[in-house]
């Protein structure tokens, strides 16, 4: 049985959804995007994913699609179509339909399509052992505080990760390290929790804002600067937080083990935080 997803106004099984070639997301990576979490049927932060939706919106000069201010049912309804009890649902908006130019078209119509992908967040083998990072030069376009579609980089970052025995990457700019892949790094040391402040240079994440809220309410001491990677090598605990792994500990950075060699407690104790936090908060 197929799924059921969204596209421009209509639920249609996924083998009738369909997008014209001249779509500006295919040609030109001229889209955005979000994942919202799904736990126990219901949305986590779908609020802090909308309003960061907008504002690539807006930092891209992209109209929102005819449904956004619906965006909230969609999500319902796809995630009752789909019976999906953990996983998310995936948006995306491009720039619509437009013979290929650079020049962004002045009445293209945004292109809106989500789907859902049912799959487990909670008991995960990586939850349990932590995974393990190595370091790779951040090469990415200077606007990283917009979730775009422009993927190409850090699917090739997973590709070397795999390669090298590891799950995941870290980046690395002007000998500090940005963040991972598809989320973003945490040390910590001395009971500081240490992350990279927000600018230009990384996501803004929104699971990384509840987070940094919780540990705080917690009593935890969160330092928010860059860090370099001989810093993060000679951590105490290390940790990546993103919408669909939630807080996940890093057991190994670039060869180096990261304390004991298994996920840390201040890591720990977050990622139950965050879990507890979340469900009284879902939608």
């Amino acid at each position: 049985m197929s799924r059921t997803v969204f596209l421009n106004g209509d639920y249609l099984p996924e083998e009738d959804a369909k997008v014209s070639i001249f779509d500006r997301g295919f040609l030109m990576a001229d889209g955005v995007y979000e994942v919202t979490s799904v736990l126990d049927g219901k949305l986590l932060e779908f609020d802090g994913h909308v309003k960061r939706l907008e504002r690539s919106l807006g930092e891209l000069d992209m109209g929102k699609p005819k449904d956004f201010d619906n965006l909230l049912e969609i999500h319902r309804e796809l995630v009752s179509r789909n019976n999906v009890d953990q996983g998310g649902v995936y948006l995306q908006v491009t720039r619509g339909v437009a013979d290929r130019d650079f020049v962004f078209p002045k009445d293209a119509e945004p292109t809106l399509t989500l789907f859902t992908q049912s799959r487990p967040l909670l008991d995960t083998p990586a939850s349990q052992t932590g995974i393990k990072v190595v370091f790779s030069d951040d090469i990415r376009w200077g606007r990283r505080d917009i979730k775009t579609v422009q993927l190409l980089y850090p699917s090739m970052c997973k590709m070397m990760a795999k390669a090298a025995g590891a799950d995941d990457v870290w980046l690395v700019e002007e000998g500090l390290i940005t963040e991972g892949s598809s989320n973003n790094a945490y040390i910590v040391k001395d009971n500081q929790i240490i992350t990279r402040d927000l600018s230009n240079d990384i996501l803004h994440g929104i699971t990384r804002a509840s987070v940094l809220i919780y540990a705080r309410e917690a009593q935890m001491e969160v330092v928010e600067r860059a860090f370099s990677p001989a810093e993060a090598q000679a951590a105490d605990e290390a940790f990546i937080t993103s919408a669909s792994t939630f807080v996940l500990p890093v057991v190994s950075i670039d060869g180096a083990q990261i304390g004991e060699g298994t996920p840390g407690p201040v890591s720990r104790r977050l990622r139950e935080i965050y879990i507890d936090e979340s469900r009284k908060r879902a939608i």
